[in-house]
């Protein structure tokens, strides 16, 4: 099955490149927008008005679809990007803000933080098919595993991640990771996930088998977001205090490299072939662009103003 979403992750990339570079979306919660990068000239092609506060992004597997929440209007946008236009909004609940596809892209997961809930919603009719209540408050990202079995929730008003079983759509269990979970990613063979916990200064291991904790690697001040590179080799961490992406080598997990970027870089994504990393800088309003080859950074794209998140089909 891993095998078969790579070879489909390739396919889907060497469509994107016949017509160019892999375009990445930036979530805009001060300016309502989102805005498109050519990641083949790190430019901004077109900016998409969303209005409210678009803040979580997911862009669909076979790149015709993007989701956002709006935390100001408690709902979906769903946008066209054939058109780079809405198309379609739905409720969510109560202030969502991180929104996750399931590998297929049939499911969507929102963390609602104001309803401590996790919303699960058919992608094809925005019907909320589920509503799991979380042990955290305040549920902040919503992650899928790589084989669809669990929802990792991260809480800004815990010290620990809730495990959903998707298919029951209940918690199961909880891991203590530290203070403030933010962040999360999987490798993607499923075996780990990588959780930032933004108050301890830390990222927590999991090892998703035995739902168990592996290690803490201490990080720098107020570590929040996390992207995993394709390979497995390298799990990126966006330190908002100190204004770095910090780099972790998974086979020693050990930080290799600091990566200064910009003021508050918050929630990112990578290229699917994994050689560049965008990370939105709320503060900066900007969104930087990190080779993964030499860990520099070797752009900055202007967005609109506080750049929430990143999203790449």
């Amino acid at each position: 099955m891993y095998i078969s979403r790579m070879i489909i992750a390739s396919l889907a990339f060497a469509a994107h490149v016949a017509w160019g570079a892999v375009p990445a979306y930036a979530s805009n919660e001060g300016s309502g927008s989102v805005s498109v990068i050519d990641t083949g000239s790190d430019t901004v092609t077109a900016t998409i008005e969303t209005g409210g506060k678009p803040r979580g992004i997911a862009a669909a597997p076979d790149g015709k679809q993007l989701y956002v929440s709006d935390q100001a209007a408690n709902g979906l946008v769903v946008i066209d990007l054939a058109k780079n236009a809405v198309a379609r909004r739905a409720p969510l609940g109560k202030s969502p803000e991180g929104i996750y596809l399931s590998h297929d892209g049939k499911f969507l997961a929102a963390a609602i933080e104001e309803n401590n809930q996790v919303a699960i919603v058919d992608t094809s009719s925005l019907a909320i098919v589920k509503r799991v209540t979380m042990r955290g408050k305040n549920p902040e990202h919503a992650v899928w595993s790589p084989d669809g079995r669990w929802i990792y929730v991260s809480a800004e008003e815990a010290d620990s991640v809730d495990i959903v079983d998707a298919a029951r759509g209940e918690v199961v269990a909880s891991i203590t990771v530290g203070e403030r979970p933010r962040g999360i990613g999987f490798l993607p063979d499923g075996s780990r996930a990588y959780v930032a916990a933004e108050h301890a200064n830390l990222v927590a291991v999991i090892d998703v088998a035995t739902q168990s904790l592996v290690t803490k690697i201490p990080a720098g001040v107020r570590s929040n977001g996390i992207a995993v590179r394709p390979d497995g080799k390298r799990v990126y961490v966006s330190i908002g205090g100190d204004g770095t992406v910090q780099v972790i080598d998974t086979a020693t997990n050990t930080i290799v490299a600091t990566v200064p970027v910009g003021q508050r870089p918050w929630n990112m994504a990578i290229t699917p072939d994994g050689r560049k990393l965008y990370v939105a800088c709320g503060r900066s309003g900007t969104v930087a662009v990190v080779d993964t080859e030499t860990n520099r950074k070797i752009a900055d794209v202007p967005v609109g103003k506080l750049p929430w998140g990143v999203a790449i089909p």
